[in-house]
This record gives C-alpha cells, sequence and structure tokens, in this order.
C-alpha cells in the first residue's frame, strides 16, 4: 500500500470497536488517572468475550501532554496478526506518528506527547519508547504484575526508568496499578494465552 505520493504506507487492520472506542472520546482527560482508566477500558475490551481472537490485556493510547486530548489508541494484535511485535505500545505510537505524518513525534512542532500503557513496557517497547519521540511514559501495572501471571517481559536493564529519564522523558509508574493488575489476572483467569 502506499500515500498519494506513491510513499510505501504500512496499514494495521485494527478492531473495528477500537476506532469506534476513539471517536466516542471528544474531551480532553485531564487527569492521569482518567487517561489510565480509559486505557484500562480498552484492555477490558479486547479480553471480552464478545472480542474473541483478541490479543490479550494489554492497551496504549497517545496523548498530547499539555491538552490531554487523544491522539492514537492500541491493544494488543500479536495473536489476531500473528505477529510477534504487535504490542500495545508500538500499535498506539504507530498510528499516532502515522496521523500526525512523522516518524518521530518530537519532530511535530509545538507539541509534546505522552503515551499510557497499561503495563511497564517489555524489553522490545522498551526500546522503542525513546526513538518513538515521546516527551512523557506512564504504566498501570508493573513488570512484575505480568511477570506474575507468566508473560515474557524480556530482559531490561536495571533501573530502566531513570535511564529513560537520563534521556529527557519523564517516567511516572503505579498509575492505578491494582486495576492494572487485576486486568493481567483476569486474563489469567480466562485462560487468555500467555506468551
Amino acid at each position: 500500500m502506499s500515500d498519494k505520493s506513491g510513499s510505501p504506507v504500512l496499514k494495521l487492520c485494527l478492531p473495528e470497536w477500537l476506532s469506534y472506542e476513539e471517536s466516542l472520546l471528544t474531551q480532553s482527560l485531564v487527569s492521569v488517572e482518567q487517561r489510565m482508566e480509559w486505557v484500562l477500558s480498552l484492555g477490558r475490551k479486547n479480553i471480552g468475550s464478545d472480542q474473541p481472537g483478541q490479543g490479550g490485556p494489554f492497551a496504549a493510547a497517545v496523548f498530547d501532554a499539555d491538552d490531554h486530548h487523544l491522539v492514537a489508541a492500541g491493544v494488543n494484535l500479536v495473536l489476531p496478526a500473528q505477529c510477534s511485535v504487535l504490542h500495545a505500545e508500538i500499535v498506539a505510537l504507530m498510528q499516532a506518528q502515522q496521523r500526525l505524518g512523522c516518524h518521530r513525534l518530537d519532530l511535530v512542532e509545538g507539541r509534546r506527547f505522552e503515551l499510557v500503557s497499561s503495563t511497564e513496557p517489555c524489553a522490545m517497547c522498551l526500546g522503542a519508547i525513546p526513538w518513538a519521540g515521546v516527551a512523557r511514559l506512564v504504566c498501570g501495572a508493573r513488570d512484575e504484575d505480568a511477570r506474575a501471571v507468566g508473560f515474557d517481559e524480556g530482559d531490561k536493564p536495571e533501573q530502566w526508568p531513570k535511564k529513560l529519564e537520563q534521556r529527557g522523558l519523564e517516567v511516572v509508574t503505579d498509575v492505578r496499578r491494582d486495576d492494572a493488575a487485576a486486568l493481567l489476572r483476569t486474563y489469567q483467569a480466562q485462560q487468555g494465552v500467555i506468551y
């Protein structure tokens, strides 16, 4: 697939309900807790019984860091897309970059962006976040919460939040952690595929 100029474009096949949920969110979510709750609602929907074959309990969204409006959302698509790299954070970042027409969000003049993720990033997503150009990362569940239900989070450096902060990214953890960890346990109790 290519755009009007003939340049290649990567198009994700997102669940129909995700676009609908994005369209419903027309107001700004002022508090970080509101933004996290909205992201967790996507994770719940992604494992709901009315959405069989979806990618699991992980969700993420990119928001404008100043006015807190949604730019793009993502859910884990590993299983339905049969693609190991389609984690929620990657999907949200790809969608945001394509919508804004820029391969790095920090190149969008006069704007800063925040990535809100239902769980701390795995090793792959941790590597992608600085290159994506977000100014702030907000996480719900901890790495240990994901590992406790069996997910392989990969090898991450000790003190990874400090390493991101050294690169100029603000990191906020444990936002609605109990709710985010409960989402992981719900997925496990439903006998969702652990990968």
